[in-house]
């Protein structure tokens, strides 16, 4: 009997475990290879059709439902996540054989009656169509069809169309659906950003460019397996956007500073902030789930980040991550609009908290991967309402241009960087 290719079979594996039981991609794929680890370019194959299918699901079942005589919510998990799967296949990957995704899928369907031919039908039907037949008749309401186009939930559109009018916010929503580019901090305690692009040109083939805004990041493409490269292992780099990386920087540590990270996991700023200090200071880094701070150390020691110190303590971070959907595409679907003011609730005790550690005439950063307003300006605001000796702080010079009240915020259209937003104060 015919077998599907290993990266179809993983890629329907996890798009499956995230419908069927809420799984998080990210640890399901990381899960599923660690199984059944693939070559290189299968590897790569099965993590473009997760994230590829997750980002363009609403949009993929608008493509499909014309061509299933059942309707697409009705389909058992598996079945669902193998159409999806196929669809994207069909409509974006274009040197990927179009008998080969559907013949592969066939196979997947095996198993229970009926099945293989009701997916063979429904994709034999669906490959049939050109790009520019595929589209069905839109919604009547602009929104939802707006929404359709691009591939989000109704409301998250709304939001956004609101706040930012139809064309950016359209805009925002597909740059939210492109694939992120592979991006690394060097670390400055081992390696200059220029020996860095250098020692990964020779090694790995690689042709990396220095991030616009960040002055120790690089971009070296759009995939590839950095954990697996030697300066990985040696500790020259870390795997971080752009974005993440200005949030350090915001705080302008100097060496000797003690400072705190308390949303510490899995150790990212928390050794780009030692990376800041010179490797002189103190960076405490709290965390509640000991597994996670295991992270945090396993971390700084690879980096050489001997300043930091793991505490159990403090709090989840409860960013929606809204910001980082080109990262996270799945989160769009699982986050619902009263996640927002219920994640507040908790971000304000958060940053209470991170207040009552700051002495007098010291800095406060506060950073989430969310653009919404109920987890930032409503925040900041009640933050200062509650705390008058705090006030706003931006830096004299910074690499990124701030907004005018001193906010830094990423926008993926207009910075190509992940969506972060933050804000300094210091007390008084």
């Amino acid at each position: 009997m015919k077998r599907a290719s290993a990266a179809r079979a993983v890629a329907a594996h996890v798009l499956t475990r995230v419908a069927a039981d809420a799984a998080f991609a990210d640890l399901a794929l990381d899960a599923a290879l660690a199984a059944r680890p693939l070559p290189p370019r299968d590897a790569a194959l099965a993590t473009e059709l997760v994230y590829g299918t997750l980002r363009w699901q609403r949009y993929l079942d608008w493509i499909l439902a014309p061509h299933s005589k059942r309707r697409l919510d009705a389909l058992d998990a598996p079945v669902l996540a193998i159409l999806r799967m196929t669809a994207y296949q069909l409509a974006f990957l274009e040197r990927v054989p179009p008998f080969a995704a559907v013949d592969d899928a066939v196979t997947l369907a095996r198993g229970k009656p009926g099945v293989a031919g009701f997916v063979n039908a429904v994709l034999r039907a669906f490959a049939r169509r050109g790009a520019a037949e595929r589209e069905p008749a839109p919604p009547r309401d602009p929104l939802d069809a707006l929404a359709t186009r691009c591939s989000f939930p109704t409301w998250l559109a709304a939001r956004w169309v609101a706040r930012y009018g139809q064309d950016e916010a359209e805009a925002l929503m597909r740059a939210m659906n492109e694939r992120p580019p592979l991006t690394l901090r060097a670390n400055t305690l081992r390696v200059s950003r220029e020996a860095l692009a250098a020692r990964l040109a020779a090694e790995e083939g690689l042709a990396p460019r220095p991030t616009r805004w960040a002055p120790e990041g690089l971009v070296v493409g759009g995939s590839g397996a950095p954990a697996a490269w030697r300066a990985f292992a040696e500790g020259a780099f870390a795997v971080q956007d752009e974005a993440s990386m200005l949030v350090a920087r915001l705080l302008e540590p100097r060496p000797g500073d003690t400072v705190a990270d308390v949303c510490a996991a899995p150790g990212t700023k928390t050794t780009h902030l030692a990376q800041l200090l010179d490797n002189r200071g103190r960076v405490l880094a709290f965390d509640p789930h000991p597994m996670r701070l295991a992270r945090v150390r396993e971390a700084a020691a690879r980096l050489g980040a001997g300043i930091v110190e793991t505490l159990e303590g403090s709090a989840d971070a409860p960013c929606s991550n809204l910001g980082v959907l080109r990262r996270n595409p799945d989160v769009k679907w699982r986050r619902q609009p009263g996640d927002l003011a219920a994640g507040a609730e908790r971000q304000r005790g958060l940053l209470a908290a991170g207040a009552a550690m700051v002495k007098p005439g010291g800095r406060l950063v506060y950073a989430t991967c969310s653009l919404e307003p109920e987890e930032n300006e409503a925040v900041t605001e009640a933050f200062r309402a509650a705390h008058p000796d705090f006030r706003p702080d931006p830096p004299a010079a910074f690499p990124f241009p701030l907004e005018a009240d001193g906010t830094l915020r990423c926008l993926p259209h207009r910075h190509g960087t992940d969506g972060f937003t933050a804000v300094r104060f210091r007390r008084a």
